[in-house]
């Protein structure tokens, strides 16, 4: 059992939570196990989130390199970790039918900018949708988040996955809508 994401936050402890999770990479490899559905991380926006306690802080640039860190550690065994759930994912009720009207800035330089320096200082070998909708358009079926900003600008090569079931959302977000994004 590890600390949750908000504890690890608190320590500001880089090597330390890359060195957890070594441990915890060789924990997986040994249960044949190849990647970790997670780190979490989400930005501590709401209070009421019930998934803040999985998530590392309010801080992008603490939250990405956090999730960096445990990226790597995991890395040393040979497998990797899944960041999500990606984007904007603020609360958990009613997940699947939010709709986070958020501005280009605020989203670049709040709820991406944790993904960003993930992607950048890891290259993790997948990365987790959110169920909720950005500006009108499902996380899953964006093709400026998948396809635009973590491949293109971020150079992402991984596997971008959907939530589970994400596809039942509604008419509005369909598998093949997920393929077109890059999803």
């Amino acid at each position: 059992s590890l600390p949750n994401g908000t504890a690890l936050g608190c320590t500001f402890n880089l090597p330390l939570v890359e060195e957890l999770y070594q441990v915890e990479g060789m924990e997986l490899r040994k249960n044949r196990v190849d990647t970790l559905l997670g780190p979490g991380i989400n930005i501590h926006r709401n209070p009421l989130n019930g998934r803040n306690f999985e998530y590392i802080s309010e801080d992008p640039y603490l939250t990405g390199t956090m999730a960096a860190a445990q990226v790597k550690g995991m890395g040393y065994a040979g497998v990797t970790g899944t960041i999500k759930h990606y984007a904007t994912n603020n609360q958990e009720f009613h997940r699947r039918n939010t709709n986070a009207v958020v501005s280009e800035r605020a989203l670049r330089e709040i709820y991406l900018r944790g993904f960003e320096i993930a992607v950048t200082k890891s290259q993790p070998m997948a990365i987790m949708t959110s169920y909720n909708l950005i500006n009108g358009v499902h996380a899953a079926n964006s093709y400026d988040l998948c396809t635009k900003a973590a491949r293109n600008e971020w150079g992402y090569r991984g596997l971008i996955m959907t939530d589970w079931t994400t596809t039942h959302n509604g008419p509005d977000c369909t598998a093949s809508g997920c393929m077109r994004a890059g999803n």
